[in-house]
């Protein structure tokens, strides 16, 4: 009995590994034939490797440009705008073209207005102001190029920063003295972490004007010192917490 089982469990075996065989023999046999996707995958690649060749220098090109990052970006505008005559020599305070410092977060361009309201007498047939002439009679705005410029991804305000005792002179360096303005700072995170670490150091009490560009902070540690903790209070400075947690400044 136990033999006629074992022979009928044999054929059995026997038989399924026949179907299979049969079963598998046409594919084997078979060449392999690509989806009608595949047509595109080469391109794709090539393309892709091509594109690449391009994409990367160039992002890398302007992400590491003196335009994005580094110190000393000066480019010509279209009008030799002195700050050096207008706010060294003549005194002008910043805050007469830049009005909304103290209440924005941006440092508004002046208008052409703001220009006229001196140009209209003085120096009225100069060639260098001709861009500004004809924006006046024309309603259109001096396509003047942004220099100071910050990451769309970089939460920065003026009023927060010129409000609480940062002097201009801070992020934009010694620009009375500039003829043409270039970017005197980084502007970097590591820059702006610097001083939100120390926060103090960079403070002037409220007495002193941030548009003034002479004033500098006592020579003695222990006066400065004694100024940059009373600056904190005056100004009540956040923690060092807030200062340097990453909300701060990324919103």
């Amino acid at each position: 009995m136990y033999y006629l089982a074992a022979i009928r469990i044999g054929r059995f075996r026997g038989v399924v590994i026949e179907l299979i065989r049969d079963m598998t023999k046409e594919w084997y046999e078979q060449p392999f034939v690509f989806p009608k996707w595949a047509n595109y995958l080469m391109p794709g690649i090539v393309i892709a490797l091509v594109g690449g060749l391009f994409y990367v220098p160039t992002v890398v090109g302007l992400g590491a440009s003196p335009q994005m990052t580094a110190v000393g970006y000066q480019p010509v505008q279209p009008v030799p705008y002195s700050h050096a005559l207008h706010a060294g020599k003549l005194g002008i305070d910043c805050r007469y073209c830049h009005t909304t410092v103290e209440k924005a977060n941006f440092a508004a361009i002046p208008p052409t207005q703001t220009c006229m309201n001196c140009h209209t007498n003085i120096r009225t047939q100069s060639v260098a102001l001709a861009p500004i002439r004809e924006s006046w009679a024309t309603g259109k705005p001096v396509e003047w190029i942004k220099i100071h410029d910050l990451p769309q991804y970089v939460y920065f305000s003026h009023e927060a920063h010129v409000t609480h005792g940062v002097g201009c002179i801070e992020c934009h360096g010694r620009i009375d003295q500039m003829e043409r303005v270039y970017q005197a700072k980084p502007l970097s995170m590591g820059w702006c972490l610097d001083c939100h670490r120390d926060p103090g150091s960079h403070l002037r009490p409220k007495e002193v004007a941030v548009t003034d560009m002479n004033w500098t902070s006592p020579a003695d540690p222990a006066e400065a010192a004694d100024l940059a903790s009373k600056c904190l209070e005056e100004y009540s400075i956040h923690d060092k917490a807030y200062m340097q947690s990453c909300s701060t400044c990324h919103r």
